[in-house]
């Protein structure tokens, strides 16, 4: 009787594991596609404080992006190895040399042609920074002939009002820092970015506002150098997975950031 027993439980623990395991040829893909080199090497853009920023005190990464990339690594089984840069287009050409597997960047047609991207997990708003006594109170009334914008170039908001605006110059600069001292020394009219960086840079300093509306909705997405399907499924799924069960909304209120906006889960 306990040989009968036994013999139907390791039949029923076998019909388990042979409906749940995915194909070992699927499995041997998808690591190839996501960890070529045995490893999860994610890049994290601390250039967009919203996904990513450093511990003030211990100088360790946090924020959503760091809690993505370390869960991904966990379902795959595999170490997880953050690569720091500064700015969204850092991440973009560094993709020329093979330096991450998987980043978290902003959709963008310009983007579009060597990485694939999962569905949006996130939604942040665009807009502008301006003087406290600037004439500009929408973000139209910034397109308009002699107006200055500062923008770090390659973000997403450069790659954005580089087809959209018609009549205002860009100001590029290395990155979002240098953009913010152009603004700061008056150099630049209007300084476009994320709302949250601008709205804290406007509490600390009362001669700017941030403009109530804004000029785009960026979608935020993981994304993956193209060429790499098996990869690139099993990332669209992890990230409709961590929407769904609420991982993207609690990890952007554990990094102080409740109010990001978190898509639901694609049908």
């Amino acid at each position: 009787m306990v040989k009968l027993v036994l013999s139907i439980a390791s039949l029923w623990l076998a019909l388990c594991v042979s409906a749940t395991a995915a194909p070992a040829e699927i499995v041997s893909d998808t690591l190839t596609d996501l960890a070529p080199g045995g490893q999860l090497r994610a890049a994290i853009n601390f250039g967009n404080p919203v996904l990513a920023q450093r511990d003030p005190d211990t100088g360790l990464a946090a924020g959503v992006s760091v809690a993505l990339a370390r869960e991904l690594a966990w379902e795959l089984g595999v170490p997880v190895v953050l690569v720091p840069f500064d700015e969204a287009g850092q991440v973009v050409d560094a993709l020329k040399s093979n330096a991450w597997d998987v980043a978290f960047l902003a959709v963008d047609p310009a983007r579009a042609g060597t990485i694939d991207f999962t569905a949006a997990y996130a939604m942040i708003e665009g807009t502008y920074l301006v003087p406290a006594a600037s004439p500009l109170k929408r973000a139209e009334d910034v397109d308009r002939n002699g107006v200055r914008i500062g923008v770090a170039a390659g973000s997403a908001y450069d790659l954005y009002l580089s087809r959209s605006l018609k009549h205002a110059e860009l100001v590029r600069t290395a990155d979002t820092a240098a953009a913010t001292d152009l603004f700061r020394r008056n150099q630049v009219d209007a300084l476009a970015c994320i709302r949250q960086p601008l709205a804290d840079y406007a509490r600390a300093h009362s001669d700017a506002r941030v403009l109530d509306d804004d000029f785009m909705e960026i979608p935020q997405a993981m994304g993956m150098p193209k060429g790499r399907p098996a990869g690139a499924r099993f990332l669209r799924s992890f990230i409709d997975e961590m929407k769904s069960t609420g991982f993207v909304a609690k990890a952007f209120g554990v990094s102080g950031q409740p109010d990001v906006i978190v898509p639901p889960r694609e049908q």
